[in-house]
């Protein structure tokens, strides 16, 4: 009785040890991604900016592939909204999700150009002067040594839209002193830096103007993580191939009598489905793009001799030689393994609910060989 109780604890594990290796399970996945804990979803809907999903479909394909590893300056880009919420151009970004291992590569202040004023009078102007400041004095902006010029260009008056300012030295000020942070202060003036009042020009703000047109910071980073040293290719074909069969190698039928494993075992090394769908791991709260992706992996067998389309290496060809002639004891036939792995890309809410588009390399097996 004691022997059958024991095999059956065996055989059924409780839920406590299902659910323990779940989590245990679901920590090691966080550790790929970089994570110790996964972030709090937002706390009502919010709308991701269309700059940081226009990105990732810039990036990357449905799946989160990367099209063109070449694209992203790093492998980050996070974006922050204003803080300050004022009616004036004065801009606060909080980075305090920033790792410290980040390395600043470029940081970008994105403005939202509103249709200017109509001004009364003859004097028309068509273009004027914006300069972006960074604030070294809070409560004295304007004072000697209060501010410091970062960018500064003319702006055309005819036309509505989006305008990037590089603000990088800040940024990098901000990140190795978190105290150094006084925001910005964005100024319009005339052509010759003469004063315009009212100024003919306004930027959307972060209070009164559409979720989409707020005041935005947007940093490209890299956290100096690094894949294998595989090869990759620029445009993955993802779509499920045939495997290409050796000639002198028939395809096994198959048998009702053989099992499913032992069907395995005979079928030639290739590329196989593997489905990994975040909501099912319960992080659709979250994660924005993609739901999920197909990660491949690799399975069959490398039997003598290995074809071309095995596509083995040097050594595994050596190897299967010494196996298949019993030359050497304890030498197996090479494996079915990954030959080529691709990055994906997600794009996320961090636990401060900024967005981050993030690429992982080595997530997809792209092609198996026998190695």
């Amino acid at each position: 009785v004691l022997l059958l109780l024991a095999l059956a604890k065996t055989a059924c594990p409780s839920p406590a040890s299902v659910a323990s290796r779940r989590a245990e399970a679901l920590k090691k996945l966080l550790e790929v991604f970089g994570m110790e804990d996964p972030p709090a979803p937002p706390t009502h809907f919010k709308q991701p900016p269309q700059y940081m999903v226009d990105l990732f479909n810039t990036v990357a394909n449905a799946d989160g592939v990367t099209k063109n590893p070449d694209i992203l300056e790093g492998n980050t880009v996070r974006s922050f909204l204003d803080k300050t919420h004022s009616e004036e151009m004065r801009f606060l970004f909080v980075l305090s999700s920033v790792a410290k291992n980040e390395k600043i590569l470029t940081a970008e202040l994105h403005l939202f150009r509103l249709w200017p004023r109509v001004t009364d009078g003859p004097k028309r102007h068509h273009f004027c002067q914006v300069s972006v400041y960074q604030v070294l004095e809070k409560d004295k902006p304007d004072t000697p040594g209060g501010k410091k010029l970062l960018a500064a260009r003319l702006v055309s008056l005819q036309t509505s839209g989006w305008e990037v300012f590089a603000i990088t030295p800040a940024v990098r000020d901000w990140t190795e002193d978190e105290s150094s942070n006084q925001g910005l202060l964005v100024t319009v003036q005339g052509l010759g830096g003469s004063p315009l009042d009212p100024p003919p020009l306004q930027f959307a703000s972060g209070r009164g103007h559409h979720e989409s047109k707020k005041p935005m910071l947007v940093l490209f980073t890299d956290d100096g993580r690094r894949g294998a040293s595989l090869p990759t290719a620029s445009f993955p074909d993802l779509k499920p191939q045939a495997p290409d069969l050796p000639a002198e190698m028939p395809v096994p039928k198959m048998g009702r009598s053989r099992s499913t494993r032992s069907l395995d075992r005979l079928q030639p090394c290739q590329r196989h489905p593997l489905s990994v769908d975040f909501e099912e791991i319960g992080w659709s709260g979250w994660i924005i793009s993609p739901r999920g992706y197909n990660a491949f992996h690799c399975k069959g067998s490398c039997p003598f001799p290995l074809g071309e389309n095995m596509r083995p290496t040097n050594h595994a060809t050596v190897q299967s030689i010494i196996n298949a002639l019993k030359l050497s004891e304890g030498v197996s036939s090479p494996c079915c393994v990954p030959d080529k792995l691709y990055s994906i890309n997600l794009l996320y809410f961090d636990d401060d609910e900024n967005v981050v588009l993030k690429q992982y390399d080595d997530m997809v097996a792209g092609s198996c060989g026998c190695h």
